[in-house]
């Protein structure tokens, strides 16, 4: 049975916002790569990526709120409102998030920040 790339990016989302670090991992290849979009290579292989989720994880109310998703073959592109703790308090950002699905797993995911709002 061949999963959907858009089913595999929205596991990947629901283990995000359960923490559920063993389940977001099994959505990524074990050689996948991240980046910032257009840019740098960010983490490389679950020994890379792990740790990145592992101290995101830590943070008290983060969540990811799924706001657009668009699903061109195998590429899926979420636009996400992602809640977090910032140094000044609690706030939200948008992430542009594209990931490259293949075999049923996330290969390679690019993402780029937007906005920041602090929350009153």
């Amino acid at each position: 049975m061949t999963v959907s790339p858009a089913a595999v990016v929205q596991a990947q989302l629901d283990a995000y916002n359960a923490r559920d670090l063993d389940a977001l991992m099994a959505t990524y290849a074990h050689d996948a790569q991240q980046f910032a979009l257009h840019g740098a290579l960010l983490a490389e292989g679950h020994a890379g990526i792990r740790p990145r989720y592992a101290a995101r994880f830590a943070e008290p109310g983060l969540r990811a709120q799924l706001l657009n998703r668009s699903v061109v073959g195998n590429f899926v592109t979420d636009l996400e409102l992602v809640y977090r703790n910032f140094p000044e308090g609690r706030g939200t950002v948008e992430m542009l998030c594209v990931y490259e699905v293949v075999d049923g797993r996330i290969a390679r995911a690019s993402f780029a920040s937007g906005a920041t709002t602090m929350l009153a």
